[in-house]
């Protein structure tokens, strides 16, 4: 019986990526997509899937948060986090919330159908990668992996420079500063501006 499968993500072409990733798989039948948190409630309002494959930085609300409603209404639909950061926290918030796997974006076809297969038998499933950093160790004080360039944007941040300011100093666009400085933010778990360099001081980041 093919898995019923729908995915919440806000990048058109990580949808199509995956689609076509998943195209040709006989027992997978494609539900559909949503771009946000308020679209993929509307449509389990109507239908549910087997399994959501859900990123964990949707525009009106986090997956993270998308997960624990999802999962309280729905408990027998099963989760997939989808995210680019393989970091400590967000995977256990997300496992934590009900979702029953974790992959990253860049996860192949075989990767994506063993993580499908896993969760729809009820089994745990985190991608290699993710896996390795819920064991590590000293996880709870581990410190965030930031970019070379994503530092030199919170090193600009903390002299008190605006995007506009950051974007004139590195020579690439506000937009471009923006998405950075919310990645920094997403990273080390900040809510503001203030918390940020509160914590980037905390981490020896700055």
């Amino acid at each position: 019986m093919a898995v019923k499968l729908f995915i919440a993500d806000d990048h058109y072409m990580v949808i199509e990526g995956i689609r076509s990733l998943l195209q040709n798989e006989m027992n997978i039948e494609w539900m559909g997509h949503a771009m946000n948190a308020g679209s993929c409630l509307s449509f389990l309002k109507q239908q549910q899937p087997d399994v959501i494959l859900m990123d964990i930085n949707l525009p009106d609300k986090s997956g993270i948060d998308l997960c624990k409603e999802v999962k309280e209404t729905y408990p027998f639909v099963f989760i997939i986090g989808l995210s680019t950061f393989n970091q400590y926290s967000f995977i256990q918030k997300m496992m934590d919330n009900g979702a029953s796997g974790y992959v990253l974006k860049n996860a192949t076809q075989e990767e994506l159908m063993e993580a499908i297969n896993a969760v729809v038998k009820g089994k745990t499933y985190l991608s290699d990668e993710s896996g390795h950093v819920l064991r590590s160790a000293d996880n709870n004080n581990a410190v965030p992996v930031l970019t070379r360039r994503e530092k030199e944007v919170l090193e600009l941040i903390a002299e008190g420079m605006t995007n506009a300011e950051i974007a004139g100093r590195l020579f690439i666009s506000p937009t471009t500063v923006d998405t950075h400085r919310k990645n920094i933010l997403a990273k080390l778990e900040a809510k503001n501006t203030a918390q940020l360099i509160k914590i980037a001081i905390s981490c020896q980041l700055i």
